[in-house]
């Protein structure tokens, strides 16, 4: 599976990027990635095949997948029991991925990793007694899970849930045992050191997975070794910025010498506007008061489709991401990976400034050379 991600609640809520919304189960929204529809796609495509094979296999995919979504509703429903609401489920061809309202402490973090695994290994119990009381045999090989021929979709739906419980148990990220890993750690050392172990675990074992993956030809394990390293370096990476940003308020890395469109300007206006300067996205007034936010790509597209003469209240994006001056910027790191390129920093109805992803990378990179955050940029709140 891949891993449950934490994401603290700021009024907007951002959708994982390249996701469209399916279906909600127990109140918790599943978004597909267009990877699993081009997946759905290649199953659709098996199916018209009349090879029993194929059938078997598209009955096995399809199964697997419904396994994987429970698997995370396991995460939600424990997470749920700690009072850490689930804000979406996210479907991949090879995983799936929970995304937490906010950081889990050691123990909830412990319970609900193991959540997933657990609701594997009960599904895969329920097959396997499923499967006497109709005198099926369950022998298959490990090896018919990726070369499935007419065996039973029971039987492999039985291994399968036992494998996934399995692999996710490894101690190593971005399985849930690497999360189960940093947790023990964390109770002794800091959570940045907790988690650079269980990541450098998970890389070796990407490693490891990706040799035998091309020594055996088994090119899937290849591609899940790929996942598996760039899933921990991911979460290293992430756990890095947090630390570098925890206790600094966003007002420290907030852009306050910024452009503004009045809401009567046009695309052309603000194309000249993105010209004659380096900012790529500019807040849209009427008065003192926001009404929205145009972005770089939004300008192209409505260059393109709209015309010049258009207008940009007609194109800008009105559900904007807001985030308080006072916000822990550690806080908005994991809001700016999801929403885009820009956030406006705003007390009450008031702009402030802007936070930018790319200006958020610089000061990162300073913080991490020793730059200390200065005290209040902006102009005092409440002035």
């Amino acid at each position: 599976m891949l891993p449950v991600q934490t994401l603290r609640h700021t009024g907007h809520q951002a959708a994982t990027s390249g996701t469209i919304k399916a279906f909600r189960v127990c109140g918790v929204p599943v978004r597909l990635h267009f990877t699993f529809i081009l997946l759905v796609v290649f199953v659709f495509v098996s199916v018209l095949g009349s090879a029993q094979s194929n059938s078997t296999y598209a009955i096995f995919l399809l199964g697997s997948l419904v396994s994987v979504l429970l698997h995370e509703l396991g995460h939600a429903l424990v997470a749920s029991r700690f009072g850490v609401r689930t804000t979406e489920i996210v479907m991949f061809p090879i995983g799936g991925l929970s995304r937490m309202e906010r950081p889990l402490r050691p123990t909830a973090e412990i319970c609900v990793a193991l959540a997933g695994p657990l609701v594997n290994l009960l599904l895969a119990t329920g097959i396997f007694y499923y499967m006497i009381s109709i005198h099926e045999t369950a022998v298959i090989k490990v090896a018919d899970l990726m070369h499935p021929n007419s065996k039973s979709p029971l039987a492999l739906l039985l291994y399968g849930n036992i494998l996934l419980a399995g692999f996710n148990l490894l101690p190593a990220f971005p399985m849930d045992g690497g999360r189960i890993l940093r947790a023990v750690i964390a109770r002794f050392r800091p959570e940045e050191r907790a988690t650079a172990i269980a990541a450098a675990t998970g890389r070796m074992l990407a490693i490891l997975l990706g040799l035998v993956g091309l020594l055996t030809a088994q090119f899937m394990l290849v591609f899940i070794a790929f996942f598996v390293y760039l899933g921990a370096a991911q979460e290293g990476a992430a756990v890095a910025g947090r630390s570098l940003t925890q206790g600094v308020p966003v007002r420290a890395a907030m852009i306050t010498d910024y452009r503004t469109l009045p809401h009567g300007s046009t695309v052309r206006d603000a194309a000249n506007l993105l010209l004659a300067t380096s900012q790529q996205d500019f807040p849209v007034m009427h008065g003192e008061q926001v009404i929205g936010l145009l972005g770089r790509r939004a300008l192209i597209r409505a260059m393109a489709t709209e015309g010049p003469d258009s207008y940009v209240a007609g194109v800008m994006d009105r559900e904007f991401t807001r985030l308080s001056p006072d916000m822990d910027l550690a806080e908005a790191l994991p809001l700016m990976a999801q929403t885009g390129a820009c956030a406006l920093v705003m007390w009450e109805e008031r702009l402030l400034g802007l936070l930018t992803s790319d200006n958020l990378s610089q000061f990162l990179v300073l913080r991490s050379v020793g730059m200390q955050p200065s005290e209040v940029k902006a102009a005092e709140v409440g002035s």
